[in-house]
């Protein structure tokens, strides 16, 4: 089994894939491979050249993860069949200088917008320059690019950096949630503590969307999450993600979400799957298993 993450080696997303092998979800010997954005590593499990990718989809301080949700929908047969969220705390590390040195530091934007206010204290006036991800800020420091960077601390020790200032946040308790993608497939059996994700749009006329929602209200059914990104064909028309507390084998779902199908321009099912508890995830790759999912997408179409 191979593994796309937000590369290089020392990202938090390669620390949530370790937690979902730690945790038996996936194979402690599948072979970890970087990718340099969550775009790509999706990319490459609807290419089937990985199996899965781990990605991180959102974040308790700054929301969601953008990139995760334009991926997604770019990438037409994948699904959501797994979920973790980490702790998030950073290190920041140099090549032996410390923080009243530095004139330049290094990290994600989604990072840096959760230590300006560390950095305004200890560190006023230093310049921010943007990474690809945590890790490869780490790495811009080794190669003498930037003086600081803040990273997770085993990238310390990945790059041979000095830890200047330990467990930065400015807000406790922050946490970021990651989630496993593969190819699509029938979704795990229902544990009772579920969460489902679909992305859809809309007609555009008044009231749609609040018709929309409504299917869910309606029956009890709870969305802990609704996102909206443009979707490039023009201002002013958007794609919806949202997320669902059940499973769309639970009836008042099943019943939301095939009133959603008929209200939608389109509609993407994302998939359920565990959200409290994790287990193992079901074989995906198989052509029966394959098969299966296509004759039960069918199904939920025809309202079977």
């Amino acid at each position: 089994m191979r593994i796309a993450f937000l590369g290089p080696r020392g990202t938090f997303t390669e620390a949530a894939l370790h937690e979902f092998q730690r945790r038996g979800v996936i194979d402690a010997n599948a072979e970890a491979v970087a990718a340099a954005n969550p775009r790509e590593a999706v990319h490459w499990v609807r290419e089937q050249q990985v199996d899965l990718a781990c990605v991180a989809i959102e974040n308790s301080v700054d929301g969601p993860v953008t990139p995760t949700f334009d991926a997604l929908a770019e990438a037409d047969g994948v699904q959501i069949y797994a979920e973790v969220d980490l702790a998030i705390e950073f290190a920041l590390m140099s090549k032996g200088i410390g923080l009243e040195q530095a004139k330049k530091i290094s990290t994600h934007p989604v990072a840096y917008q959760q230590i300006r206010q560390y950095l305004d204290a200890h560190a006023p006036g230093i310049e921010f320059v943007a990474a690809s991800s945590n890790a490869a800020a780490a790495r811009a420091v080794a190669e003498g690019e930037v003086d600081l960077a803040a990273a997770p601390a085993h990238a310390a020790q990945v790059y041979g950096l000095s830890v200047v200032a330990d467990q930065v946040a400015d807000v406790p308790d922050a946490r970021t949630r990651f989630v496993l993608v593969g190819r699509r497939g029938k979704p795990a059996a229902a544990t009772g503590s579920d969460r489902s994700s679909v992305m859809f749009t809309l007609h555009n006329k008044p009231g749609a969307l609040v018709s929309a929602l409504g299917e869910f209200a309606m029956r009890g059914v709870d969305l802990t999450r609704i996102e909206s990104r443009p979707t490039r064909r023009g201002l002013g028309t958007y794609r919806f993600h949202v997320d669902i507390l059940g499973h769309i084998n639970d009836q008042p779902v099943s019943e939301a979400l095939r009133a959603l199908y008929l209200a939608s321009e389109t509609l993407t099912f994302l998939g359920s799957w565990p959200a409290a508890s994790i287990e193992a995830i079901p074989q995906l790759y198989s052509p029966s298993a394959l098969q299966a999912s296509r004759d039960w997408l069918d199904a939920m179409k025809e309202g079977k």
